[in-house]
């Protein structure tokens, strides 16, 4: 059984730097300090992780955002799962319990950033929570030190997901990216193309609403807003 709460003591707080560690294998310069959970926690921001047990298998950390035209909302800025326990539906529980805890407090927006090639996250925010993808950033973090990135830039997807908002019927497919789910012949040279074709389309007016899932590739899906 997994259980879900808010973390506010040190030792958890330092295990969830910990496994910044054991997940993405950051250096220590680029991992999210205990006094930054402090700071979020204080602040109305969100720390929470999943627990089997006495151990600590996934965290999360959100932080309140200001958008242009006053609209609230949490930036979910980091969410990771130890590798053992990743397809047992770990994310998913996280992911419902900050939705819980967003709307307990009157906020119905959570966003967060996610790379657009890891075609499972793409599924499961997309698909699975309902989140939609209206903005697209170049190397949003730089060049980082984890081996997951490979020395890529930081190219990422905002996947923006409204609490109160049912999904609905979907309109009409007008565009869509294929991503390879076998990234071994030019990493780099797919990411160019996705980067550059999310652009154009979100330029367009279009938004990512959906994602197709198939056995050798998958796809994004775009709509009119």
């Amino acid at each position: 059984m997994i259980e879900v709460r808010t973390i506010t003591e040190t030792e958890d707080l330092r295990e969830a730097v910990r496994l910044q560690k054991e997940i993405w294998g950051f250096e220590d310069l680029e991992l999210l300090p205990v006094r930054m959970f402090v700071v979020a926690n204080k602040v109305g921001g969100q720390t929470m992780a999943a627990f089997d047990g006495a151990r600590m298998v996934g965290f999360l950390i959100a932080v309140p955002g200001i958008k242009t035209d006053g609209t609230h909302y949490l930036h979910s800025n980091m969410m990771g799962v130890v590798a053992d326990y990743r397809n047992a539906g770990v994310g998913r529980t996280l992911k419902l319990a900050q939705r819980e805890e967003a709307l307990s407090r009157g906020i119905d927006m959570i966003e967060w950033t996610f790379d657009p090639l890891e075609v499972k996250n793409a599924f499961f925010n997309i698909e699975r929570l309902g989140a939609v993808v209206e903005r697209y950033v170049l190397n949003q973090y730089g060049v980082t030190t984890s081996k997951l990135h490979g020395g890529l830039p930081t190219d990422r997807c905002i996947a923006s997901w409204r609490l109160n908002r049912p999904r609905g019927e979907r309109k009409p497919v007008v565009e869509r990216i294929e991503v390879p789910h076998d990234l071994s012949s030019g990493k780099r040279e797919i990411q160019a193309s996705v980067s550059e074709r999310f652009l154009e389309y979100l330029r367009r007016g279009l938004v990512a609403t959906g994602f197709e899932r198939g056995e050798t590739q998958s796809a994004y899906l775009f709509t009119e807003k």
